[in-house]
């Protein structure tokens, strides 16, 4: 046999065993699998940022066993079962490469993904949009929502239009700051230059979520050696003036950036 599909078999049979037997996955349901899948997800992630790859085995592994899990429970409430799963997407991948499967032609990436959202219309999906699952992140959601609008002609023609919507928007969002409005004007406004970054973030092939995660990840690392360093200098942190801290912040910046070089 195959060994993947051997490894696959495995990981069937001990879940029908654990499923079984254990008092903990006896209990589980759909509803209370959900919150630890998310989380399971977000430490994937996590994983991929640190380009730890001995992590994301094991991630995957973990959501793995999620989706088996879902199965699992699909096929004791009669609604489905992990074979239904399997070729349902088998189904579905074959029906969306007609330019690998059919005699629709598709060299570029783009073509591609303008099929999809053709082939999701005639499937009948009664908006480009609906896809886009709800509980998305916010970055995340923006990002899919300009793919799949760019899918079907929707797209600005070039990067420094992009920029100049940026900009604007920008122009906007300081206008009502200065103008004193209302805070959800304000926010409204906040809004809009996110998305229009968003938006500029495709046309220089940056991913957006990636990109704030990996400045995110960054701070922490760096504003971590401050605290450490002021420890270290027996300077208290929660007394310090921000010009302290800021040397200190500098000092960690360096460092970092050496071990980085």
């Amino acid at each position: 046999m195959d060994a993947r599909l051997e490894a696959f078999e495995r990981l069937l049979i001990i879940m029908d065993e654990l499923r079984e037997q254990c008092p903990w996955d006896k209990k589980q349901t759909l509803e209370s699998l959900r919150q630890l899948t998310i989380e399971e997800t977000y430490e994937l992630a996590d994983a991929i940022i640190d380009k730890d790859l001995d992590s994301l085995k094991g991630e995957i592994g973990d959501l793995f066993l999620h989706l088996v899990f879902y199965c699992k429970i699909g096929q004791e409430k009669g609604a489905f079962d992990v074979a239904e799963v399997l070729n349902a997407i088998c189904d579905k991948l074959v029906h969306r490469h007609p330019h690998i499967y059919g005699n629709v032609e598709a060299t570029t990436e783009e073509e591609v993904k303008a099929n999809w959202e053709k082939l999701k219309l005639k499937e009948g999906k009664k908006s480009v949009l609906e896809g886009v699952p709800k509980s998305l992140p916010a970055i995340v959601k923006a990002a899919r929502i300009q793919e799949k609008a760019k899918g079907i002609g929707f797209e600005w023609d070039n990067r420094e239009d992009v920029w100049g919507k940026v900009e604007e928007e920008m122009k906007e969002l300081s206008e009502e700051v200065n103008a004193g409005t209302s805070q959800e004007k304000i926010e409204e406004e906040f809004g809009d230059v996110l998305f229009s970054l968003v938006n500029y973030a495709r046309f220089i092939n940056v991913n957006p979520e990636n990109a704030l995660a990996r400045t995110n990840k960054k701070f922490i690392e760096r504003f971590q050696l401050m605290e450490e360093l002021m420890k270290s200098d027996a300077t208290p942190l929660e007394s310090s003036s921000l010009e302290v801290m800021d040397t200190y912040w500098e000092k960690a910046k360096k460092i970092k950036r050496s071990e980085n070089s």
